[in-house]
């Protein structure tokens, strides 16, 4: 099955993630709401999503204990809904997408956005909604270094092969598709494979879609280890430094 080229529905939703617990972090609490420039780093990823164009609405599926997401001012934003969401990533998305099965139409386009991304570039986002675009997209960055294939020997890791690079690209978010695709392909994927589903992407793979790449800037990196959030940090006040704002 290829790739799906039929435009789906707009406006679009945003489902951002946001119930773990971020533990290659190594921090006190959730990595979402560990400070970035002196605010929760989901923030920075709200305040990004809520600029976008055509965007509809964001659900945020957090955990059931979570008691810091009330407090952020973008809570009280309407266009920003909650959910409970679960063990897993998918999990997680599942409960946003039953949400949204309440309040859109099944080929209503869903982008699935890392709460852990605020840096995705709003150029990237205008052509991943834009016409040239396929119904299931997701922005990924083309490997830039020469990728070696791995195993473990005695403990250590040691090469078994090197990977054509032209081939290789890092999945990043926003991962779209329609509403009830994605809904159904994620359902099945973790019921036939649960151990393979990654990301969206992969669940859609698994269901025999071919989701389009689109090729993002280097900003759209994961914060996941702590030297991240200071790139981000650097990154963020460079921004504002550009246009004009106080440090």
């Amino acid at each position: 099955m290829t790739a799906v080229n039929a435009r789906a529905v707009e406006p679009y939703w945003v489902v951002v993630p946001a119930a773990g617990s971020g533990k290659r972090m190594g921090a006190d609490k959730p990595k979402q709401y560990l400070p970035l420039l002196g605010k929760p780093l989901i923030v920075h990823t709200l305040q990004n999503i809520l600029s976008w164009p055509g965007l509809a609405g964001i659900v945020v599926a957090i955990a059931a204990d979570d008691s810091e997401f009330k407090a952020l001012p973008q809570a009280a934003d309407p266009r920003i809904h909650t959910v409970i969401g679960g063990a897993e990533r998918a999990d997680s998305v599942l409960a946003a997408l039953e949400y949204l099965s309440n309040r859109a139409v099944p080929e209503t386009s869903v982008l699935v956005h890392d709460a852990a991304r605020p840096l995705v570039a709003k150029g990237d986002i205008e052509k991943l909604i834009g016409p040239e675009s396929a119904a299931i997209a997701l922005l990924a960055q083309p490997a830039s270094d020469t990728v070696k294939r791995a195993t473990t020997e005695h403990g250590v890791a040691v090469v078994t092969e090197t990977l054509p690079r032209d081939q290789i690209w890092l999945a990043q978010t926003p991962q779209k598709a329609p509403l009830q695709l994605l809904k159904d392909s994620l359902q099945s994927g973790l019921r036939e494979n649960p151990t393979a589903i990654t990301d969206e992407a992969s669940a859609l793979e698994l269901a025999g879609y071919r989701p389009q790449l689109m090729a993002a800037c280097r900003t759209n990196f994961k914060i996941t280890q702590p030297a991240d959030l200071l790139l981000a940090e650097a990154l963020l006040q460079q921004q504002r430094t550009q246009q004009g704002e106080p440090s």
